[in-house]
């Protein structure tokens, strides 16, 4: 045994051990007691919220989006519940077993999920795919991959497709609106979000509900003026008018003559809101609200109106239109024919420019602007539609002679479909201007009165004459009820000026006109050349329409003795100054 093995252990060096182990026990039970049982600053409560903060969530609940439907209660745009998938890259990169499963049940290439993954491994958010069926979200959340999280949403499907398309709009990927009504009334639709807290496990799957927040609140309704039955019946003419005609796009409006509601209005082309892979821009215009153009011979009643509140004309005065055509400055007006002497009745039978050109010549240089401004012409209809023009209505201090000639028969000023429907259904209604609106009025609003009653009465007896025989629209005709109304074939405008190969074919009326209730505006856009006349190519389509509009609305056909009123035809002077009981008997309009 060596020295250094005998010699003893001091015994303050073993107490220090003891002690220190001791005094190491003693702290580890401290910090137990304070962290479990005593509550202190950095205690019982701060690993409470330690652990909240990773299990605890806050849960958006989205908000139901109010429902658009049409007059009688047909739903247009509902919104239908769906699932969107988002990841947490920086957790799903440890379940990378699962991603062949996951990527063939959202429909996704394997490389295409792998290449987003790696792509965002510094994010803790990215969608992996938006708007799937619940029952599609159930089979991802079974596989219970890490980082993988259904959200809940509402996706916008629209019944009527493309059909009602233009006037709905739609809402993009996030439920907001992007056209039309949706966009209109984005925020009277959207509603109020929700929020509740709830417990997630390590997978983020909610396994409990602890508090509820705020209540999402559904966004709310809105009723549209039109009526499904018009519109598909309108959209089904336009269409096949287009194929007709060979034309390059087209827009029916009608209109209630007495309420100033939209009951249809189309356009072509047009496209499908719950597809649109293929959507192509120029298809998303609604043409009849924002498009303009030259309205041409359909407003000649106007300058007939400025006539007779002059004093200076009746219906039967006559007028010279010898001998077929008028010289005005450098220019040369011409009718098809030399209709010799007309009435003024006659003048809008036969649509004569030199009849409505000498007419604007006699008048005031002001009078037709004044009443084409009366009638809503180069203002806004108030609808609130986004986009909608408010066309062009030029004012002149002093008119050239050219000019004012223009000007009368429908040149050198612009207007949209809706417009020109607007402005008609001044007749129907007796003379009130009405302002036209897309939503459904449970009343009349009461309306402007622009004209007087009688001066109304007297411009649609005038223009069912130009629907008869002898009149530029007898394909307008129809069988059971009487129409009046006006062609319009527009030059378009080309580079070079008016092209001679290119037109615009249009016809605006109403019926039945012995007590006016529907105004319909068809405009065809670029028909063929054989038929680019408003009353080859629209005027049919006005009937077809008119003829089937009139028959659901349950209107009672005036051209049939049982309807007790068949409408007289005005069409020269001896019967209207010797048969005063032939003025057309309607309903005044209060």
């Amino acid at each position: 045994m060596t020295k250094l093995s005998r010699q003893a252990v001091p015994a303050w060096r073993f107490s220090l051990i003891v002690l220190l182990l001791a005094g190491l026990v003693s702290l580890l039970i401290w910090r137990v007691l304070s962290l479990q049982v005593l509550d202190t600053e950095r205690g019982h409560g701060f690993l409470q919220g330690q652990g909240d903060a990773r299990s605890v969530r806050t849960e958006h609940i989205p908000a139901y989006r109010g429902v658009i439907s049409d007059r009688n209660g047909e739903p247009l745009a509902v919104s239908t519940p769906v699932a969107s998938v988002w990841l947490n890259p920086q957790h799903i990169v440890t379940d990378e077993k699962q991603w062949p499963a996951l990527a063939k049940l959202l429909d996704l290439n394997l490389k295409q999920l792998t290449k987003k993954i790696d792509a965002n491994r510094q994010r803790h958010f990215v969608y992996l795919k938006r708007h799937i069926s619940p029952k599609q979200a159930e089979s991802v959340k079974a596989l219970g991959i890490r980082g993988i999280n259904i959200q809940r949403e509402y996706k916008r499907y629209y019944p009527a497709g493309e059909v009602a398309a233009h006037i709905v709009g739609f809402t993009n990927i996030d439920d907001r609106g992007q056209e039309g009504i949706e966009l209109a009334f984005d925020s009277w639709l959207q509603g109020q979000p929700g929020s509740k807290r709830v417990l997630k496990d390590l997978r983020g799957n909610v396994f409990r509900d602890i508090e509820q927040g705020q209540q999402a609140r559904s966004g709310k309704d809105i009723t549209l003026s039109i009526d499904m039955r018009l519109q598909y019946m309108a959209y089904r003419e336009l269409k096949a008018a287009m194929t007709r005609v060979d034309a390059k796009s087209g827009s029916v409006v009608m209109l209630d003559g007495l309420t100033g509601e939209v009951l249809a209005m189309v356009n072509q082309p047009s496209f499908n809101p719950n597809n649109r892979s293929e959507l192509k821009p120029s298809s998303l215009r609604n043409r009849a609200m924002t498009d303009v153009f030259e309205p041409g011979s359909t407003v000649k009643p106007l300058t007939v109106v400025a006539a007779l509140e002059s004093g200076r004309y009746k219906p039967t005065t006559i007028v010279d239109t010898n001998p077929g055509y008028l010289r005005v400055g450098s220019k040369t007006l011409l009718d098809p024919v030399n209709y010799g002497k007309l009435n003024v009745t006659g003048i809008l039978t036969k649509s004569s420019q030199v009849g409505t050109s000498k007419l604007a010549l006699d008048l005031d240089e002001q009078m037709v602007w004044q009443v084409f401004s009366r009638f809503g012409l180069g203002i806004s209809t108030g609808s609130g539609f986004p986009g909608e023009s408010a066309g062009m209505l030029p004012g002149r201090p002093n008119w050239r002679p050219i000019e004012r000639v223009n000007f009368a028969f429908g040149y050198g000023l612009a207007v949209t479909p809706l417009q020109l429907a607007q402005a008609y259904s001044v007749f129907a209604s007796g003379g009130l201007l009405r302002p036209a609106t897309l939503m459904r009025r449970t009343e009349p609003v009461k309306g402007e009165r622009i004209i007087s009653a009688d001066v109304a009465d007297d411009l649609v007896a005038m223009l069912t004459t130009v629907t008869q025989k002898g009149g530029t629209a007898t394909r307008a005709q129809l069988a059971a009820y009487s129409v009046a109304g006006k062609t319009g074939t527009v030059h378009k405008v080309g580079e070079g000026g008016y092209a001679d190969d290119r037109y615009m074919a249009v016809f605006a009326g109403l019926a039945p006109a012995t007590n006016p209730r529907v105004v319909t505006v068809v405009m065809i856009d670029e028909p063929n050349l054989d038929r680019y006349h408003g009353g080859e190519s629209a005027a049919p389509v006005f009937a077809r329409v008119m003829s089937d509009a009139l028959r659901i609305l349950d209107v009672t056909p005036d051209k049939f003795p049982a309807a007790g009123r068949q409408l007289p035809v005005v069409a020269n002077k001896l019967e209207r100054e010797t048969a005063p009981s032939a003025k057309i008997g309607r309903r005044k309009s209060a």
